[in-house]
Formats: C-alpha cells, structure tokens, sequence
C-alpha cells in the first residue's frame, strides 16, 4: 500500500499520514522534510533536480505514506501511489488550524525542517501558509478535482474527506484494503 495524503496547507496532512503510517505499520514521507534546506531554501527551486532525486528514492519503497503537495513532483509520488487521500475540509476549518499551527510554532519556536522556525517576520508574505491557505483554498479545490479527474489518476482509490471527523475512521477504512 501506498498512500499519499494531499490538501490545503493546515488541513492536517503530515498529522494524517503519521497517524495512518503509525497505524498499519508503514514508512512514513513528510515531502516538507525532502524540500526544505536551512534558511527556508526551496529545493524545488534552488535544484528541482535534487529533489526530484530524493523523492524519487522516498518513493521507491513498496509500502510508505506521504503528506504533501509539492507539483514539481506530483507525478512521481501519484504515479505510485495507491490510494490519495484528500482532506478537503471548508475554509473556516482550514483557516482555524492554519493559524494555530502557526502561532504554536512561533511562540514555542519549533523547529521544523532544517533548523528552520515559524517567523512572525513572514506572517505577512504570499508564501506564508496562513496567505496561501486563503488565497489558493478554491483554486486548490478545482485543481485537484481536475486533476482527479484524468486519466492518469484512475488507479487511485481517493478518498475525499470533507469534515475532520470522517478522518476518525480513516485507518479502519484502509486496513480492510491491507
């Protein structure tokens, strides 16, 4: 089994996969972690090359669950996924967990990936999840029922959840496919 878990950033998808990895006993691929060098340097920008190599090699494995929504490398992890599950919850739901998330991360300095922590600093910038989460909720939405919609996807068993409760019965769910 091979699970990828997509949605809107603040949707709860690393806490989804880590959850469902945990569960049934599989590796566990935070796509962030594979993306994000010190000094918040996006791979996918700086060297898309290495970065489509490392998550090449996260995915080569028979079984794993990954979280995340990079485009440079959807086709690599689609392509081998089994199952996508999409946590496609409203815009108040998202924006309250977005938020939080951000403001735990920056009064506790958490770090995250690389040594990299929430700046309150950046709060305010397009690229911050908080900005993003709003600015790309509806678009993000339509792109991904499009992009299910083709051909290519059509070995994907996708579960589409639209209220965090229905994620309580995720992992009974998918180990009556294990």
């Amino acid at each position: 089994m091979r699970i990828v878990v997509v949605g809107t950033p603040g949707a709860g998808k690393t806490t989804a996969a880590k959850t469902i990895a945990a569960a049934l006993g599989l590796a566990h691929i935070e796509l962030d972690s594979l993306h994000w060098e010190p000094g918040w340097r996006a791979l996918s920008k700086a060297d898309p090359d290495e970065f489509a190599r490392r998550v090449s090699a996260a995915v080569a494995r028979d079984v794993w669950v990954a979280d995340g929504n990079y485009e440079a490398v959807r086709q690599l992890v689609w392509s081998r996924a089994t199952d996508l599950i999409w946590l496609d919850y409203d815009r108040p739901v998202i924006m309250y967990r977005v938020i939080k998330r951000s403001l735990v991360r920056a009064v506790t300095r958490t770090e995250l990936w690389a040594g990299n922590k929430e700046d309150w600093r950046n709060w305010l910038r397009p690229s911050h999840p908080i900005t993003w989460a709003w600015t790309t909720w509806r678009q993000r939405r339509a792109h991904y029922e499009e992009l299910l919609a083709r051909e290519e996807c059509r070995h994907l068993r996708v579960l589409r959840l639209r209220r965090p409760r229905e994620a309580e019965g995720l992992v009974d769910a998918l180990r009556g496919t294990v």
